[in-house]
C-alpha cells in the first residue's frame, strides 16, 4: 500500500491510500463512511482482493476526516464532491489507460450518489455498501435536543462517536444536508449501480434503501443478519464477493 497526499483543488491536501502500480486494468475509487476514514478495514480489504485479480484500488480521506488537514469547517458537500473529483483525477494520471469505478459506504454512499448526479466523472459504475440514501434524515433525527441549542448558540457542535477523529458540525454543513437529498437529486441511467445492505442495518434503516433501489431500478442486494458494519460472520466476505463479480464486467 502507498500512503501519500495529493493536492485539491480547495488549497488543502487530500490524505490518499492506494496499491496503483499503473497498469491495471480497472482502479477502484473508495469513499469511506461518516467519521471513518481512507484506512478502514473495509477499505483495506477491497484493495487487496481486488490485487488478487490485478485491479487496484484508492481510498481517501474526506474532509475533516482520518489524517485531512482542515477541520469542520471544510466539512460540505461542495468539497466532499470536490475531494472525490481530485481523487479520481489523480487515479487516472497514474494509470491512465484503466477504466474507473467507485466503491463507496454509507456516508460515502451519499457523496457518491450525489457525484454522479452533479458532477461530471470518468467512472460508469459503482458498487455501494449501506448507502446512506437517506443522509439527511438521518443525521436530523439523530440530532439531540443539546446539539440544536449548541449550534443555536455557537454555530457548530463536536460529534464524537467514541470511534475515529470527533467531526466538528458547521450550520453549513447541516444546511447542506438539508439542500442535498439524493431522491430528488440523483438521475436515473448516470452509471451501473448495484447495492448491498444489511437486514439488520441499525443506522442506515433497510426500508429506506429498498424504497430507492425501487424508484431507480437498482438491484440491491440483502444479507441477512448483517448489521451496518457486516460484522456478521461472513457477511464482509459476502461483501467482497458481491462487489468483485459487479466490478468484472468492466473488464470486458
Amino acid at each position: 500500500m502507498i500512503k501519500t497526499t495529493i493536492p485539491g483543488k480547495n488549497g488543502y491536501s487530500i490524505p490518499v491510500l492506494h496499491n496503483i502500480q499503473g497498469t491495471e486494468a480497472l482502479l477502484v475509487v473508495i469513499s469511506h463512511g461518516f467519521a471513518s476514514d481512507k484506512e478502514s478495514s473495509t477499505a483495506q480489504l477491497l484493495m487487496e482482493a481486488l490485487a488478487q485479480h490485478n485491479l487496484a484500488g484508492i481510498s481517501y480521506d474526506m474532509p475533516a476526516h482520518g489524517e485531512s488537514e482542515v477541520d469542520g469547517q471544510h466539512l460540505r458537500i461542495a468539497e466532499c464532491l470536490d475531494s472525490l473529483a481530485d481523487v479520481e483525477a489523480y487515479a487516472h494520471t497514474l494509470a491512465p489507460k484503466a477504466k474507473i469505478a467507485y466503491f463507496s459506504s454509507s456516508f460515502g454512499g451519499y457523496i457518491n450518489l450525489l457525484y454522479l448526479a452533479l458532477r461530471p466523472h470518468a467512472g460508469q459504475s459503482a458498487f455501494l455498501r449501506c448507502a446512506a440514501v437517506n443522509m439527511p434524515e438521518l443525521f436530523e433525527a439523530d440530532t439531540t435536543a443539546d446539539m440544536r441549542a449548541e449550534m443555536a448558540e455557537k454555530g457548530c457542535y463536536l460529534l464524537d462517536y467514541g470511534y475515529g477523529r470527533p467531526l466538528l458540525i458547521t450550520r453549513g454543513f447541516y444546511t447542506d444536508l438539508q439542500q442535498n437529498n439524493a431522491f430528488s437529486l440523483y438521475r436515473k441511467g448516470t452509471a451501473r449501480l448495484e447495492m448491498i445492505h444489511g437486514s439488520m442495518d441499525e443506522e442506515v434503516p433497510l426500508a429506506a434503501v429498498q424504497q430507492f433501489a425501487t424508484q431507480f431500478s437498482i438491484p440491491l442486494h440483502i444479507v441477512e443478519g448483517a448489521d451496518h458494519r457486516f460484522t456478521n460472520p461472513g457477511g464482509m466476505e459476502q461483501v467482497l464477493e458481491a462487489a468483485l463479480r459487479f466490478f468484472m464486467p468492466e473488464l470486458d
